[in-house]
């Protein structure tokens, strides 16, 4: 079976610059790229990939810890005189 080379649209060349320039193929587990305006090669391992564990966020971290109803006051800082602030 013929291998099939593609064009990476939007794609630049970190050697030459050219922008569509780069095409693209996979064989035997290992993926290449190459330049047709250059001679930009590179060859990458195609890795499986790992289960990566989601980040903890407040959404869906687990509520195991009671939220706290606290009211904390807040303090506005005047700036310094002679100095202007945040626009």
């Amino acid at each position: 079976m013929p291998i099939t080379k593609r064009f990476i649209a939007g794609a630049v060349c970190p050697r030459c610059g050219a922008m569509d320039k780069i095409r693209a193929w996979e064989n035997n587990g290992i993926r290449y790229k190459e330049c047709v305006s250059c001679d930009f090669f590179e060859q990458l391992a195609i890795e499986e990939p790992t289960a990566s564990t989601e980040l903890e966020t407040r959404v869906n971290r687990k509520h195991n810890e009671p939220i706290s109803d606290e009211i904390k006051p807040v303090r506005i800082i005047a700036p310094a005189p002679g100095k202007k602030g945040i626009h």
